[in-house]
């Protein structure tokens, strides 16, 4: 492992430990003193929290849980798939176990609780996740699901969540309707921001452009922009005439001064921008932490 993977490595792994922090104070400060179970493990342990009469700590059981879902996860799907979620495991326990379940919730209204909080949570997941690393609970059983049966792991989750979720009507702390729709909402708006967070960095569009000029564009957008073009051979289906067809990927970013720079040298040119999502290696993703 070269220098400059191991300051990646350590980047991710500080990343992963900082990020899970929001995600603990969410559900100790906001969710349980609302009495919103959200879904996942960490919502399974609030039912515990709660129907032990607030005797067992939610890091307790988080801790506990987990470590019976990293040993299964270890036995079925090899210790290299669960290294990150040992890490993300070991400091969302810390930071449970530091963020106290509060006797005041820290946001007074339910509603904007869950959505302030759906976004927070979200945002922190999505870091995680975008570091290559996860917090253990539901994440592990939707691997193991997802190996052995055709059920992807978004529905994997999605199923657990709304059985945790529904089992929360049975808590006599729950004593409104209310509650479990907040429930919902908030993973809802959670899923909603770590899939926000995670396609941001990747944005990306593809450009076709049709040019007399293609050379000369060809040319500028590789010594100006710094991107790499490719030539396809193209024939106008009415006039018959050979041409060039440019193709190039860029960051969303850069499209802009694609345009501003086709229309500096060809003003009739024509370009046809399509959004892309997951562009992987050639100065974009890395492609050997991407995994499905």
């Amino acid at each position: 492992m070269t220098r400059k993977q191991v300051l990646i490595e350590i980047k991710e792994l500080l990343l992963i430990a900082l990020c899970v922090a929001p995600y603990a104070l969410v559900v100790n400060q906001v969710l349980v003193p609302h009495a919103i179970v959200g879904g996942g493990l960490t919502g399974l342990c609030e039912i515990i929290y709660f129907a032990s009469g607030e005797v067992i700590p939610i890091w307790l059981s988080t801790l506990i849980i987990n470590t019976i879902l990293l040993i299964t996860g270890i036995i079925l799907l090899g210790w290299k798939s669960c290294v990150r979620a040992l890490w993300g495991i070991v400091w969302l326990t810390l930071w449970l176990r530091i963020f106290t379940v509060a006797e005041t919730p820290l946001i007074s209204d339910p509603f904007m609780a869950i959505v302030l909080c759906g976004l927070v949570n979200g945002a922190s997941l999505g870091m995680v996740y975008s570091n290559n690393g996860n917090t253990g609970g539901t994440d592990i059983v939707a691997m193991i699901v997802n190996k052995y049966r055709h059920v992807s792991m978004g529905r994997a989750l999605f199923m657990v969540d709304v059985l945790v979720i529904s089992s929360a009507w049975f808590l006599p702390q729950v004593t409104k309707f209310e509650q479990l729709l907040f429930g919902f909402c908030f993973v809802f708006i959670e899923s909603q921001a770590v899939d926000w967070v995670m396609s941001r960095g990747r944005q990306s569009v593809q450009f076709f452009i049709f040019s007399k000029e293609y050379e000369k564009i060809s040319d500028a957008i590789m010594t100006r922009i710094g991107r790499g073009v490719t030539l396809l051979s193209a024939q106008g289906a009415y006039t018959k005439k050979d041409s060039k067809l440019i193709v190039l990927v860029v960051r969303k970013s850069q499209a802009t001064s694609i345009f501003r720079l086709v229309q500096e040298i060809d003003p009739n040119a024509f370009i046809s921008e399509t959004p892309t999502q997951g562009v992987y290696g050639q100065g974009f993703e890395s492609l050997k932490n991407e995994t499905r």
